[in-house]
């Protein structure tokens, strides 16, 4: 049992006299033996909240699994609509207020999809309400925030551009392209990302003028939203991908600001190589961040309800 391991390599407290001196060792043996069951019962009780706790996390985590297959099957159905996915995910998250700590990733953006700056992710948002129908229908602990769905579809057309850029490299050959990722991509730098999970949806749209139209906005106006929300230039650059259907337009843009440029350089060469490991990380580091702001995350959410136990029928 693991009190009586627990118990076989410590003592049992001293029990402490006036001042805080330790009492002789002519204390009672009640008073060890009642020492001892202290310690056993708690670290029994230790050892079943531990239990219950990976419970939980095997729950959490076999949800996220299933809801990861849904968004991949779906975006694979609808390639095109990956930029939008991508700039979903970015106008939903950096509504972020640090003054006010309002806004942020919190599935405002269902509620704000007619604004100037949401033009054009309506499809995005169809997809994603369509795979929230399925999800929800196979899910055992309640169903999944847009805010959560919105970050996460994200994450699936970021892996959906990394496993495309790897099979290009390949000269299109898919199996191949699957091998080089598997081999050299990014997949094991999103552990963080993935304990994220469990955002609560607002109910009311954040307040309007927080975000710009991207394809209008001036580099000046790019970096101050992002600095806004304790960004910089180096998450601009790396994230130009989510900033309009053209990242190569959006890259000539940012080219042109001597803050931007040393980072749009340096992710363009990383592009170029077989592992892409500096463009990807930091776009997986600087999604994680962003998708963060502003939510206080429920690691219970998503977990089966728990059992209840009717007292009336015990019998003393």
């Amino acid at each position: 049992m693991a009190g009586a391991t627990f118990l076989s390599t410590v003592q049992a407290p001293a029990l402490l006299g006036p001042r805080g001196v330790a009492a002789s060792s002519s204390v009672s043996s009640p008073a060890r033996r009642h020492a001892h069951e202290m310690i056993d019962g708690s670290t029994r009780f230790t050892g079943v909240a531990t239990a219950a706790d990976l419970i939980e996390r095997r729950q959490r985590s076999e949800f996220q699994s299933s809801i990861k297959n849904t968004l991949y099957t779906a975006i694979t159905a609808k390639p095109e609509l990956v930029p939008s996915l991508l700039t979903l995910a970015l106008n939903d998250a950096i509504t972020y207020d640090k003054a006010t700590k309002t806004g942020g990733a919190n599935g405002s953006i269902r509620l704000e999809i007619s604004r100037p700056e949401n033009s054009g992710l309506a499809a995005a948002l169809d997809l994603l309400t369509e795979a929230k129908k399925e999800i929800d229908s196979y899910s055992k602990g309640g169903p999944i925030s847009f805010a959560d769905l919105i970050q996460f579809a994200a994450q699936s057309a970021l892996k959906r551009s990394f496993l495309d850029a790897a099979i290009a490299k390949c000269g299109g050959n898919e199996e191949k392209g699957r091998t080089l990722y598997q081999a050299y991509g990014s997949n094991g730098q999103w552990g963080l990302f993935d304990k994220t999970f469990g955002r609560t949806d607002t109910q009311e749209p954040d307040p309007e003028g927080r975000v710009p139209v991207w394809s209008a906005a001036s580099v000046q106006e790019m970096k101050d939203r992002f600095v806004a929300v304790g960004l910089g230039p180096r998450q601009l650059a790396v994230m130009s991908a989510f900033l309009g259907l053209d990242q190569a337009a959006t890259e000539e843009r940012l080219i042109t600001d001597p803050d931007c440029r040393p980072w749009v350089e340096k992710y363009q060469r990383s592009r170029e190589t077989v592992s892409r490991t500096d463009y990807e990380v930091d776009l997986i580091t600087t999604l994680t961040k962003l998708s963060s702001l502003g939510q206080k995350i429920n690691y219970e959410a998503y977990t089966y309800p728990k059992q209840r136990i009717d007292l009336g029928k015990l019998k003393l």
